[in-house]
């Protein structure tokens, strides 16, 4: 092996690759490391970060590029990296034993193993120097190595039983209650939880740092549509939607935002979402495309679709892989120019006030400066900057409306959308070719894109533009060409440079199987659906609890100490959460009454975390909710290419509706021989020779034929 790289050179993950010439001879999470573990009996540092984690670079530069640090670890320990992204199932195991034993967790986590695998110390981000009395990271190498050395049986011991104490822990928790939970009464205090934390002035929930949280916003969408018509529940579905709007809002207007880049960062540093924190998601992106579209269909208000054009711009541009999909996301940190050889957080987006005034000009450059609430001396709060990476740097947020910029400047507001337009422009081309950009995670995960194409979809029935649709269409097609494996109907869990060859994890299954149902929805091609149900056989083959319910998040036939269940709702839905809406809803559209009888039980496996602490599991209790109500099937029939019938998809998509699920008749598809009332329409258009007809589908019968789009409207109007 070359003494400038290590194992990791032979990875895919870019995450790995970036450590390759870290002088620690790290490997990568196999069976390798682990008989070279037992076989010299030594301990196992396990280290798990991701491609765009600020701390995770800020940890390598202190240590593993290091050559005296390098020396200690590889001396006395096996070295293994892991991508959270790839491995979510690894990381998930060890990140709850140091949140357990510590507290609090994040990446990059720092875990010491035996060599089978049993944690007995774990930690976050770890300074290479003591400090305030802690132990800095060389001083826990040096002092674990001590005691094993002196004692390696008793460290073992001590880590077997923290597996079982693990075990313990994750079967001790109540899967079920007695009583069966009245979802009603869940929603209810989980619309509770919201409203008492909710930010009046700002917007969001809490205080600093803030997230944009798309599982609660996508909730409390859900509760104002389910019960904005009951007279008892009308006030309460109202301050849903007014919270989950005005939040949508702010997070727009500020910093949080990229108003010259487009797509939206990671979170707010600061309660204002003024200064946040630069690194981009592809998971950020796609939940909050289906957020502004669903309040752009709500309301119909055109701010809402501004922002869903410009998330897509952000995708399509910086983020889309030549044949279709999307790469993971872009690193916080960057460059300021190409002469500089130690990157800064946000140095690609931000700006000093002489920039703005060289590259626009002073009049212009006032009329940017007051909508986007720029300062001579910079307008970002110390305090928020604890490396002066951003002094006297402008972090853009909308400080003004147009209305108000024009009253101050004197100018048309016309004027001055044309000159603000006219500046963002010249702003992002000079940020495109002069700045260096920050660095690309170029995975391409098959989970996130499955949220990406739900998000495409729910932008296209908003907007009704067919270039959306296509970005989706080819995202799919990317996805079954370079990450689904036929022959064994399973998928990969990524691609970078070709497929890897790591198994699909359960939130790969279940959020691809949504975005599948929502591609039937919006295209009425039937291989989307006959593909999501193949999957979902294959889903509860590999991750259902035959014995608990619910699902695993590793596959059964896995080697894991403990196969753990995701419940909690956190950055995206949960697996369990997405799972049960598909269920739900492939069990009406294929008539399978063993879906319905797994949804059912999916739900009773979470009833205590329902009934005890739903806030912490929004899009589970949304997904509750279907279940309880029902869905509302909409079945379109007719000549697919007639104008009425396209009326009639073009009135369909306009709504919002939560338990909406739209079904198009093929006389003779796949959907027609698994669902009954297909049949009964297909036979019955058959014998009427009626050309087009919308039906409206609920508890298993079906209303009166609907052959007007007046008529339609008005049966779906909310």
């Amino acid at each position: 092996m070359s003494k400038m790289t290590n194992r990791l050179i032979h990875e895919k993950s870019p995450y790995l690759l970036q450590h390759a010439h870290n002088p620690v001879d790290w490997y990568p999470w196999g069976e390798e490391a682990f008989k070279k573990a037992k076989t010299e009996d030594k301990p196992i540092f396990l280290s798990v970060g991701y491609s765009t984690c600020h701390w995770c670079h800020v940890m390598e530069h202190e240590s593993f590029e290091k050559e005296d640090v390098a020396e200690v670890m590889n001396k006395y320990y096996i070295n293994i990296k892991v991508d959270r992204e790839e491995n979510p199932g690894i990381d998930k195991l060890y990140m709850t034993f140091v949140q357990l034993t510590t507290g609090g967790g994040g990446w990059p986590m720092s875990v010491f193993l035996t060599p089978d695998l049993h944690p007995f110390f774990g930690a976050t981000y770890l300074p290479p120097e003591d400090k305030y009395g802690r132990p800095g990271f060389k001083t826990l190498l040096n002092r674990i190595a001590q005691l094993w050395q002196a004692d390696s049986e008793k460290i073992k011991l001590s880590g077997e039983d923290m597996t079982k104490q693990l075990k313990s822990y994750v079967q001790a928790m109540p899967s079920s209650s007695a009583t069966d939970v009245e979802p009603d009464t869940v929603a209810a205090d989980t619309f509770d939880h919201f409203r008492q934390t909710f930010d009046g002035i700002n917007g969001g929930f809490g205080s600093a740092p803030k997230f944009p949280t798309p599982v609660q916003l996508q909730f409390l969408f859900e509760y104002y549509a389910y019960n904005h018509r009951l007279s008892e529940k009308k006030e309460d579905a109202q301050k849903a939607l007014d919270m989950a709007l005005f939040t949508l809002r702010k997070i727009a207007a500020g910093g949080i935002h990229d108003h010259v880049g487009s797509g939206f960062h990671r979170y707010s540093t600061d309660k204002k979402w003024h200064v946040p924190h630069f690194e981009k998601m592809l998971y950020d992106q796609a939940q909050l495309l289906s957020l502004y579209s669903i309040a752009f269909q709500l309301t119909r208000e055109k701010l809402y679709a501004t922002v869903v054009k410009d998330i897509i711009l952000y995708l399509s541009r910086d983020l889309r892989h030549g044949k279709g999909a999307f790469y993971c996301a872009e690193d916080a940190d960057s460059f300021p120019t190409a002469n500089d050889t130690r990157k800064k957080e946000g140095a690609f987006c931000v700006w000093e006030m002489s920039e703005i005034r060289y590259l626009l000009g002073e009049d212009d450059a006032e009329v940017f400066s007051t909508q986007f609430g720029c300062e001579e001396n910079g307008n970002v709060d110390p305090r928020k900057d604890p490396h002066n990476e951003l002094k006297h740097k402008n972090v853009l947020f909308q400080a003004k409306t147009s209305e108000e910029t024009a009253k101050k400047t004197g100018l048309d507001v016309s004027r001055v959308n044309e000159i603000l337009t006219s500046c963002k422009q010249k702003l992002w081309q000079y940020r495109a070719t002069r700045r260096p950009k920050p660095h690309r995670d170029e995975k391409i995960l098959t989970a996130w894109n499955g949220l990406t194409i739900s998000g495409l979809v729910q932008a296209y029935e908003a907007l009704q533009d067919p270039t959306i649709l296509a970005l989706a269409v080819e995202t799919a097609e990317f996805i079954h060409n370079e990450l689904y494996i036929s022959s064994s109907q399973t998928l990969l869990r990524n691609y970078c440079n070709g497929p890897s060859n790591i198994d699909g994890f359960i939130d790969d299954y279940c959020f691809l199987i949504q975005a599948l149902i929502d591609l039937y929805e919006a295209t009425f091609e039937e291989r989307w659906l006959e593909w999501a149900s193949i999957l979902q056989e294959k889903q509860d083959e590999l991750f259902f609890d035959t014995e608990g319910g619910g699902y695993f998040n590793t596959s059964k036939d896995k080697a894991v100490l403990i196969n753990m269940k995701e419940e909690q709702d956190g950055a995206e839905p949960s697996a369990n959460s997405v799972s049960l809406r598909n269920l739900v809803r492939l069990s009406v559209l294929l008539n399978n009454r063993q879906y319905a009888k797994k949804a059912e039980a999916t739900a009773k496996s979470f009833n205590h975390t329902l009934k005890k602490f739903p806030f912490t599991v929004p899009a589970l209790v949304a997904s509750f909710m279907l279940l309880s109500k029902g869905v509302k099937e909409i079945v379109l029939a007719g000549d697919i290419e007639n104008h009425t019938l396209q009326l009639f998809r073009s009135t369909v998509f306009q709504y919002f509706l939560p338990n909406k699920l739209i079904a198009f008749v093929r006389p003779n598809g796949f959907l027609a021989k698994k669902n009954e009332i297909i049949q009964q329409i297909a036979a019955q258009e058959s014998q009427t020779g009626q050309k087009v007809a919308a039906y409206i589908c609920e508890n298993f019968t079906c209303g009166l034929p609907i052959s007007s789009k007046e008529e339609l409207e008005q049966r779906l109007s909310p």
